[in-house]
């Protein structure tokens, strides 16, 4: 397998990984202000102490799907700008190492610079 597709194989799983706990974390959250403001709700407002178990099941499960929701969109959010970021960060050392060398910095030139500057990096941490 190359090393691209073995980067962006590991790339998804670590994604996967921090978009999982991320959403779980959310729902938890979710749950307990959802549970929480429907605890409140019904000693505090006549109107809603009326209302079925089942009602106040379905909002405290909308807390919690927003929860989830919105936990794993920010948590993945966060992890795909750090990663963009070291991407771009690698690119521009490429680009800066190629120009200094006199070779024009074409997507294939970072590549095989890519190639040749990961090769001692990805030895030492085998060892």
């Amino acid at each position: 397998m190359s090393t691209s597709r073995f980067r962006l194989r590991e790339d998804v799983e670590q994604a996967y990984t921090v978009q999982t706990r991320s959403a779980v974390e959310g729902a938890l959250r979710g749950s307990a202000i959802g549970v929480g403001l429907t605890i409140i709700t019904h000693y505090s407002w006549p109107w809603f102490r009326r209302q079925t178990f089942q009602f106040k099941g379905f909002l405290v499960c909308t807390c919690t799907v927003f929860g989830l929701v919105i936990g794993a969109e920010k948590a993945l959010q966060e992890y795909e700008a750090v990663r963009r970021w070291e991407e771009n960060t690698i690119r521009k050392e490429a680009r800066l190492d190629l120009a200094r060398r006199g070779i024009i910095p074409t997507e294939t030139a970072i590549k095989k610079w890519r190639a040749d500057n990961s090769a001692p990096v990805e030895n030492s941490e085998q060892n």
